[in-house]
């Protein structure tokens, strides 16, 4: 067999290594337009802070390694420019010399990737100071320019995991940055509750956030932009456009590829296209949701390398179990760790699902541990199925670890009674004994079956501006140091003794640090008769990592005196 490949990286180079692995004989030739066929996507940004040194560095396999290896003739500098699919051959452009030429195949694996979105309604976009990255040699350019002396002040454009490991890493590099995005959150997997934890660690290092801002000119030192019908002109010696990417689909498309309903290359269960003898992989397809059971598009490397196997195995008479996607994903911003998986609030709510959802902030290790930290962690469920659909973690611990633990769960179809009884690892350094999944699979559940009812973070403003009757148990010295104003202070420790200071003629809204301690005195409550009760979902140190960024950057008054993270 012939194949040909077009298109290295993750997807392509995949595909290709699988197939000479079921195959020892078979002809392999991939095709990449770049300089590079194999390189590490998901490092690129580290280069611009040193943590990657050199740009060569994040070149994994050449050419010369593919062929001294495995037998692969991987040619660079030469773009497929068109599909004879008649003929079943491909037309081959040499970018160094301009020369065509024909290339046979018995199968095709199209592995274009996706291009960065450069809006030409941008006026200056063309401008050398702005920079995308998709490549090695992005990245290198990009280094090169801030490298100059008198580059200082940079603006990147997205806050999607591109943008903001960029914006991170120019950072640490010591550059004024900014982050520019059009909608009112960065990081689209995460709900707007969660996302207030990675806004105020951006402040708080030093990024300034132009939230619900749309870029309409790149100038000499400046970029302009509108929000809310104002124009603002940021200062920016350069700019990295980093707003999202299009499946690159022109190729499959001239060839009369069905291309499906969110753009990318429409593929059946086996990664083969309208054509069977062409299958195609990674960020250029349209993919199947495990949740939605709708199409959809996910640009990540692990999908891809399994999709290059899936195709690989197809090609030889084997068959993959195809379940569609679930989108887990990760990211570092600063100190703290970042995970979602499966479907958060907004995307469960358009996919018409009847759902709730839990927030708890437990420490991710043993309290008397050094480096012990809350770990915010939001679970999404179905409700009454109690099926668990999505959760997000935030905090300095191993945030990725229960998300992966999760994502495992949706994978299995599981639910909140399954996740209660899950039996993890435990030891003080790497975690407690009722782990941060179980704790928050035990809240869910009350939630679930009634035992309590919860209001969520965002509905904590309105409940302080009406003047709702709010219960902080908390310890007279916590309480001291920061609270919701107008709470009323009983803490766990003096309930019992204070109980008839709670009336019963108006709903009641507990909470402490975490939600645990309101928890109690909820129950205690009551098994005193008490029926209008709710706990806050989150408690203080969610509310307050909820309202501090938008406080500080929108001039509201706060509805806490003083904000305590601890």
């Amino acid at each position: 067999m012939k194949l040909v490949v077009v298109g290295g990286v993750a997807g392509g180079a995949s595909a290709a290594a699988r197939v000479r692995r079921l195959d020892a004989k078979a002809q392999i030739v991939m095709f990449e337009r770049g300089e590079h066929v194999s390189f590490s996507n998901c490092c690129l940004p580290y280069h611009l802070s040193g943590t990657v040194p050199t740009s060569d560095a994040l070149v994994l396999m050449t050419p010369q390694k593919f062929h001294a290896q495995h037998d692969i003739d991987a040619r660079v500098n030469s773009e497929v420019i068109e599909i004879k699919r008649a003929e079943k051959k491909v037309v081959v452009r040499e970018l160094s010399t301009g020369r065509t030429y024909e290339e046979s195949y018995d199968k095709l694996v199209l592995a274009p990737g996706a291009n960065p979105i450069l809006p030409k309604n941008i006026a200056g976009i063309d401008r050398e100071n702005v920079f995308a990255v998709r490549n090695v040699t992005d990245i290198a350019k990009l280094k090169a320019y801030i490298d100059r002396p008198g580059v200082d002040r940079v603006a990147v454009v997205g806050g999607g995991f591109i943008g903001i490991e960029v914006a991170e890493n120019l950072k640490e590099a010591g550059k004024e940055v900014c982050i520019i995005e059009g909608t009112n959150q960065i990081m689209a997997p995460f709900d707007y509750d969660m996302v207030q934890i990675l806004h105020k660690e951006l402040d708080d290092h030093g990024v300034q956030l132009y939230l619900s801002s749309t870029v309409t000119a790149v100038e000499e030192g400046c970029v302009k932009a509108q929000r809310d019908g104002q124009e603002l002109s940021i200062p920016a010696d350069a700019v990295v456009m980093a707003i999202g990417v299009a499946p690159e689909t022109a190729l499959a498309r001239d060839a009369g590829l069905e291309i499906g309903e969110t753009r990318g290359i429409k593929v059946n269960h086996n990664f083969q296209t309208s054509d069977p003898d062409i299958y195609a992989v990674g960020d250029a397809i349209e993919l199947y949701s495990a949740l939605t059971h709708q199409p959809g598009r996910l640009a990540l490397a692990g999908p891809a390398q399994r999709q290059a196997r899936a195709a690989a195995d197809h090609m030889y008479g084997a068959h993959s179990n195809n379940n569609g996607y679930i989108g887990s994903s990760c990211i570092r911003v600063f100190v703290q760790n970042a995970a979602s998986t499966g479907l958060n609030e907004k995307a469960a709510a358009k996919a018409g699902y009847s759902f709730d959802s839990v927030l708890v902030f437990p420490t991710d290790k043993v309290s008397l541990m050094p480096d012990s930290h809350y770990m915010a962690f939001k679970l999404v469920f179905e409700v009454p199925t109690g099926k668990i659909l999505g959760a997000q973690a935030i905090g300095r611990g191993a945030a990725d670890k229960r998300v992966d633990v999760i994502a495992a769960m949706i994978t299995m179809g599981g639910t909140l009674e399954d996740l209660k009884e899950l039996e993890l690892c435990y030891s003080p350094v790497f975690g407690t004994a009722k782990d941060v999944v179980n704790h928050a699979a035990l809240v869910a559940l009350n939630v679930l079956y009634g035992v309590f009812r919860q209001v969520h973070v965002d509905q904590v403003r309105s409940l302080v501006e009406s003047g709702a009757f709010i219960v902080d148990v908390r310890e007279e010295n916590e309480f001291a140091a920061g609270h919701l104003k107008g709470a009323h202070n009983i803490p766990l420790s003096q309930l019992r003794q204070r109980m008839d200071e709670i009336p019963h003629d108006v709903p009641v809204y507990l909470h402490c640090r975490s939600s645990q301690r309101s928890y109690y005195a909820l129950c205690y409550l009551q098994g005193n008769g008490y029926t209008n009760l709710y706990n806050i979902s989150g408690s203080f140190l969610g509310i307050s990592l909820y309202e501090y960024f938008n406080d500080k950057t929108q001039g509201r008054e706060p509805i806490v005196d003083k904000y305590n993270f601890n």
